[in-house]
């Protein structure tokens, strides 16, 4: 039975193996090259000191890590503070195996929780349409397609663009 719990340190290992699949073998990441370890943990740390989630799925309390998703600065400037834009992988023998349909929905709780207002999914390739789908059952809408934006595999590759609001969205002033 998978649990959803904090990513710890100790789960970075699994984490960049994942990471490091969908990097070398699909279209998820515009990476070219897969991080490593120490760059892994670099941005794992950024990441857990600015506040923002980082979820793992795992095969109970201890088992190894089955998936994993965070949420990350959307774009620098000030402006887009409580916009956060979302990242999930699954490791590669257990996608489509409803994963995401678990670390998605408490990704945006845990989004919401801690103040963002919006999420945008970056997706690479708009013919991912588990992806597209995953997000749109969790109420993401699609705002755009940036066609042939990456070159990867010797193709060019668009990217869709999805948001979706977190609590009061903007019905409200959100508090700093």
């Amino acid at each position: 039975m998978s649990i959803l719990r904090p990513a710890q340190s100790s789960d970075l290992p699994e984490i960049q193996e994942i990471y490091a699949h969908h990097v070398t073998n699909g279209l998820a990441s515009f990476e070219e090259e897969a991080p490593d370890l120490a760059e892994m943990t670099r941005r794992f740390d950024t990441l857990r000191a600015a506040g923002y989630p980082y979820i793992v799925a795992a095969e109970g309390a201890g088992g190894p890590v089955l998936g994993y998703a965070y949420a990350g600065p959307y774009r620098a400037r000030r402006a887009y503070r409580f916009t956060v834009e979302n990242s999930i992988y699954i490791r590669q023998d257990m996608r489509r195996g409803g994963l995401g349909r678990l670390l998605l929905p408490a990704l945006i709780e845990e989004s919401a929780a801690r103040g963002y207002r919006q999420m945008i999914a970056v997706i690479g390739d708009s013919a991912n349409a588990p992806s597209i789908g995953l997000h749109a059952a969790f109420g993401f809408k699609t705002i755009g397609t940036l066609p042939s934006i990456g070159f990867k595999f010797g193709r060019w590759v668009d990217s869709v663009l999805m948001q979706r609001s977190l609590g009061a969205g903007d019905s409200e002033s959100p508090k700093d």
